[in-house]
């Protein structure tokens, strides 16, 4: 019997530890009479929200529980994450217009009519449209619970004001914008959590591994995403994004513990130009609701300071330049349960209030002031066409004649922002150069989404504030490496009359089966994917490292360095040409049948200038302190894009790991202190003996240390006499720090083309991206320098003068060999955020032809 009653004092005592949480109606406002047959979260979650952490089945069967038993709600599927959890979007209104949303939608989309004209609205009957996205960073994990909350009390408030509010609004909840990231957090935290109460900020339930919740399954930030599009949890919201069309947008955070509570207008001097003015004002204007709100309740907030709406590829900012108002929410962060903070204790519970008291203020202020959104919207996209009369060029000309692959995904893109481009139908010559209509298109700057296009293309180096939160240049051409003229006359120009629209991917090589080989060229953006699928399947490749000329089809065709060559006297597999025709269908690459060892012109196909290429086995180094952002880049551009299998190891690990194993090692931007001198010989032994080290940024400066790389690095003393200390006041320190810093800019480098790991470029200056201050000094050495930056080159983004020229003529690719090995380091990012096709490349160069130059460091 003492057994017994200790058992059931204990399961009394954990449950009043795991059941404190408040009841629903306790963070909504009082006095409100619910509709008793709406379902509570708690009867499908089987506890109070903020009592634990919520799994996305557990959100998502709310949700669906909710609309079963509300006529006010319906549930769309956008689509799928990569680990297959599904993309909620919740609409809520009156039953009236759900049951008309598709005709609602359609009668105000400002994208539907022809390329010339807009929409004219009726503003005053169309419904006002407010969008509230939550928990972009899985592990910010309050907004997820916070929009559970928000339908419940929309869903059933019986009050009658609520009744006319969605008579005559369409309010949209993102439940949770990141899924996979959710359950990562969710995960570490119901592992870690404790059954008593534990506010101790150490307790590891605060302390996320390497790869956080912050990130997708790819670990890409998707709230940096909106613009870019790489991700496909991205691709799916914009799509419903541009159908909604909302007047407002809710962007729901968290921040660091010891923070309070921030909503925007935020810091007013770093606004993105092309955002009107009015934008702000209507933004301070509901401002002041939230600020009632908190005040009614007595919570700390700010509103003016540390953020900004400058990067147009977040949650709060993209709506701001597609006629919406975006506003970021942040509230500090338990991440966990509880925590003691400089404010006392944080909760869960407090969060998610926070969250819910400001979705309801966004909501009340958008009702109140919902005619001037209205009016707003209009005004926003009817002045487009005003706008774009004012530029001195009527549109830009999309030009790339060798890979369609980059070009077909900067026009994808385009696209899926409502950005009409339309085809060339004859050939075009401009400024004394001709313009071939099958790789050409035109994008007129007179069209609704005329400032988006300027967001885009835009070079802009000259800023009013030089302090940014985020990148200060991401033009979208330069990243893909795609020639944009501006063009400033149109006669002559012949269109069609269709916008672009993505193409069947078709490409039918077929079995030549008197072919003494096959050819296929470098510059294609996936002809690294159709390599390494051959040497996959022992299909025996040789690169060629001069140019040739062939008989193709009774034409004579040139082929530079760089082009594969697939011998047919060479293989051993007897189905290689079913699979070899099978390879480059799916990659839509062109593939040349030669009927003769003999060129025409330059090297023969027996000629030892074409070098055997051997499969590589890679790996790249994670854990703690490495960045895993570029990781997640680099993981995505070879394994998802090219399908190259890619092992990660974390640092701790590699001292029980044979290397020899591996070809190539990749280690990213970090910190790499925590790699032990043992595990740094490790490596060293490994190059010398024969293996290809690749660094990034200060993995390339640690490289550097070990004697690994080497080439010199401008120390921060160097960096910090470029600047005059003289006569500043205390007021100016962030101003000068952020001078020292490039937040992330666009640069031009000159690339060496005869270089092998510069195999498929066609032209000698390439946009790179870098978003830090490390600069390599210049090797004396000959041919040790891929790129180098040219003598002003800075393209788009700021960075200081001072330091803009310390990087020209430095050097921003390097490689040589260590021993029988190779070290290949770089201080750019050359697959950034996944969109930057341009560099990219330049990484699979380093996998499949590092051994075929030579470049001893004397």
């Amino acid at each position: 019997m003492l057994l017994i009653r200790i058992l059931i004092i204990s399961f009394t005592l954990l449950c009043s530890t795991w059941l404190n949480a408040m009841p629903v109606q306790d963070y909504l406002p009082t006095g409100i009479q619910f509709n008793s047959k709406i379902p509570l979260p708690s009867s499908t979650l089987g506890f109070e929200i903020g009592q634990r952490h919520i799994r996305h089945d557990q959100l998502s069967n709310y949700f669906y529980t909710l609309a079963h038993n509300s006529a006010r709600v319906a549930i769309t599927s956008m689509g799928k994450t990569a680990q297959q959890r599904e993309q909620l979007l919740v609409t809520i209104s009156s039953p009236k217009n759900l049951a008309n949303l598709a005709n609602i939608l359609s009668e105000r989309d400002i994208f539907s009519q022809n390329k010339n004209r807009l929409v004219q609205q009726k503003s005053d009957n169309a419904p006002l449209v407010i969008w509230l996205g939550y928990s972009v960073h899985g592990d910010e994990i309050s907004g997820a619970n916070a929009a559970m909350i928000v339908a419940y009390y929309l869903a059933a408030n019986d009050d009658a004001k609520m009744t006319e509010l969605l008579a005559n609004t369409i309010i949209v909840l993102e439940p949770s914008i990141n899924p996979d990231g959710m359950d990562r957090f969710v995960n570490w935290v119901n592992t870690y959590r404790n059954s008593t109460d534990n506010s101790d900020a150490n307790h590891i339930e605060h302390h996320q591994g390497w790869i956080t919740g912050r990130t997708n399954h790819f670990w890409f930030d998707l709230n940096r995403d909106w613009l870019l599009l790489s991700q496909q949890e991205s691709q799916h919201r914009l799509k419903y994004f541009h159908q909604y069309q909302p007047h407002v947008v809710g962007d729901f955070h968290e921040m660091s513990a010891n923070s309070s509570y921030f909503f925007q207008p935020g810091i007013q001097s770093r606004t993105h130009p092309l955002t009107p003015k009015r934008n702000v004002e209507l933004t301070t204007t509901l401002a002041s609701f939230h600020a009632a709100a908190l005040d009614k309740q007595q919570r700390l907030y700010y509103s003016e300071e540390n953020f900004d709406d400058f990067y147009y590829g977040k949650g709060s900012t993209y709506p701001d330049i597609n006629g919406s108002i975006g506003v970021l929410f942040e509230q500090a962060s338990a991440r966990g349960m509880q925590q003691q903070t400089i404010n006392g204790l944080l909760t869960l519970e407090f969060s998610i209030e926070n969250h819910v008291t400001t979705s309801l203020s966004t909501i009340q202020g958008a009702w109140e002031n919902r005619q001037q959104l209205k009016q707003y919207r209009s005004d926003f996209y009817q002045q487009s066409i005003k706008l774009a009369k004012q530029e001195d060029f009527s549109g830009y000309l999309l030009h790339e004649n060798k890979d369609s692959y980059r070009l077909n995904a900067l026009l994808s893109t385009l696209a899926q922002h409502k950005i009409r481009v339309y085809p060339l139908t004859a050939d075009f010559k401009f400024k004394d150069k001709k313009y071939q209509k099958s790789y050409s298109y035109y994008i007129p700057l007179a069209q609704p989404q005329f400032r988006l296009i300027q967001a885009l293309f835009n070079r802009q180096t000259n800023f009013k504030d030089n302090t940014f939160y985020d990148v200060s240049g991401w033009t979208m051409p330069l990243a893909m490496n795609i020639a944009a003229i501006q063009i400033n006359r149109t006669r002559g120009l012949k269109l069609a009359q269709q916008a672009w629209s993505k193409p069947p991917a078709f490409i039918s090589n077929n079995i030549s089966k008197s072919a003494y080989g096959y050819v296929f060229e470098w510059h294609h953006f996936l002809a690294p994917k159709l390599l390494n699928e051959l040497l996959n399947n022992n299909i025996k490749a040789r690169v060629a490292t001069k140019p040739f000329s062939s008989m193709i089809n009774g034409k004579t065709k040139h082929f530079n360095a760089g082009s594969i060559v697939v011998p047919a006297g060479i293989q051993q597999n007897q189905d290689w040409q079913s699979l070899l025709i099978a390879a480059s269908n799916s990659a839509g690459i062109t593939l040349d049948s030669i009927n003769t060892g003999l060129t025409l012109k330059g090297i023969d196909i027996g000629s030892s200038s074409l070098k055997p290429i051997s499969k590589a086995k890679t790996l790249l180094i994670g854990g703690m302190g490495i960045s895993q952002y570029e990781a997640g880049e680099v993981r995505f551009y070879l394994d998802e894009t090219l399908n190259i299998p890619l092992s990660i190891i974390d640092h701790s690990r590699l001292k029980r790991v044979d290397l020899s194993t591996y070809s190539h090692i990749i280690l990213v931007d970090g910190n790499y202190q925590y790699v032990t001198e043992h595990t740094a010989q490790q490596l060293k032994q490994w190059v010398e003996q024969g293996g290809v080290i690749i660094g990034q940024k200060r993995a390339a400066q640690w490289l550097a240390k070990q004697e690994i790389l080497r080439t010199k690095f401008v120390t921060k003393e160097q960096i910090d006499q470029l600047f005059d200390n003289d006569n500043l006041s205390y007021q100016d320190k962030e101003k000068l720090a952020s001078r020292k810093r490039i937040a992330g800019a666009i640069f031009q480098v000159e690339l060496d083309t005869s270089h092998p790991l510069a195999y498929g470029y066609q032209h000698n200056l390439l946009p790179v991206f870098r978003n830090s201050n490390l600069i390599i000094e210049h090797p004396h050495q000959p041919f040790v320098t891929l790129a180098k930056y040219t003598s002003s080159p800075l393209l788009s983004g700021y960075t200081d003068k001072n330091l803009v020229n310390r990087l020209a003529h430095n050097a921003a690719i390097v490689a040589h060999n260590v021993g029988e090995g190779r070290v290949i380091a770089t201080t750019e990012v050359l697959a950034f955020r996944g969109y930057w096709h341009g560099s990219a490349k330049l990484l699979a160069n380093s996998l499949f032809f590092s051994k075929i130059f030579s470049t001893p460091y004397k």
